[in-house]
């Protein structure tokens, strides 16, 4: 979800309701100690106690491989106001593999505790620190020493996403197999990965033992699963509709309008999985490139500015 899944789009789906707790997307630590307007800029919430403006609350992710960088940024995120620290050993991707950072790490685990413990001792007692994990980088040969590692580092909980890096994202996700690292830990193991429905859900935590999810696609798929886990009736697009307004409202000041457009195409590519008129609405704007044209295509005509709008 790299280039969709940004602060804005937190805002928008936490505010439909049904979530507890969001991770922002990973911030990239290399060989230095990040100015605070670097982690405000990416993650805002920080100057609202770590919350969205709904009040959910928002943990920062850390993405890296040196225990003493890490640690160090970390502190200073605790020093601006953080609600806790997640630190990411799940990333597939290549550009960030090569450079030694999520889901290829999973092949060291003494590094992995390395990292946890070092984070955990540079922050406050009382601040949680998590880590989310694949099964495994090439295989799950390591899958039990990494995420035993993760713990006797000092993580206070795990998400696991069932599936090695090789893997990628294609179906199935293992949730059996996050049941294997669950039995093994004493620290509370969330599970993740092929959550698109209701039945997916409940399938998932019966094979993996767990007690809670993490809801990635699944949810920009379908803004109201969260809500739908909780009893609620399904979210219509009449509904959803107003969300994807916000969200183009939300990247409007910030996003160049070359790439605007591209933002909301893909978001709508996701909800095609879940709403008929997603399809529909794709299909209308796939060939247009003008960020303006393409919300008056999908949302009509902006209203028009009163006379009195800056009287006083």
């Amino acid at each position: 979800m790299e280039g969709v899944l940004d602060h804005s789009l937190r805002d928008v789906l936490s505010s439909v309701g049904g979530v507890d707790r969001c991770v922002s997307e990973f911030i990239r630590i290399t060989d230095q100690l990040l100015p605070p307007r670097v982690f405000t800029r990416l993650m805002p919430e920080l100057l609202r106690a770590s919350r969205t403006h709904g009040g959910v609350s928002v943990r920062a992710q850390l993405l890296g491989s040196d225990p003493v960088c890490l640690a160090e940024n970390a502190a200073r995120l605790a020093a601006l106001g953080a609600e806790g620290i997640d630190l990411n050993f799940g990333c597939p991707a290549k550009t960030v593999n090569r450079h030694r950072g999520g889901a290829v790490l999973l092949d060291e685990p003494e590094l992995l505790h390395r990292i946890v413990n070092a984070v955990r001792r540079a922050v406050p007692r009382e601040l949680p620190v998590s880590a989310k994990m694949r099964l495994g980088n090439a295989d799950t040969s390591k899958m039990l020493d990494a995420a035993q590692a993760i713990a006797a580092g000092g993580a206070c909980e795990v998400v696991v996403h069932g599936r090695t890096k090789r893997q990628g994202y294609k179906p199935p996700a293992d949730w059996a197999a996050i049941g294997r690292i669950r039995e093994r830990l004493d620290i509370p193991v969330i599970a993740n990965g092929e959550i698109w429905t209701v039945g997916d859900a409940e399938r998932c935590l019966a094979e993996s033992g767990c007690q809670a999810l993490m809801l990635g696609r699944g949810l920009v798929a379908n803004p109201g699963l969260a809500l739908l886990l909780r009893g609620a009736a399904p979210m219509p697009w009449s509904a959803v509709l107003p969300l994807l307004r916000r969200y183009a409202q939300h990247i409007a000041p910030r996003v160049a309008p070359r790439h605007r457009g591209g933002r909301l195409k893909q978001w709508l590519h996701l909800l095609r999985r879940h709403f008929a008129e997603a399809q529909a609405a794709y299909d209308s704007v796939r060939t247009l490139a003008d960020a303006e044209q393409i919300e008056r295509c999908l949302f009509g005509p902006a209203p028009a500015a009163s006379p009195y709008a800056h009287a006083a």
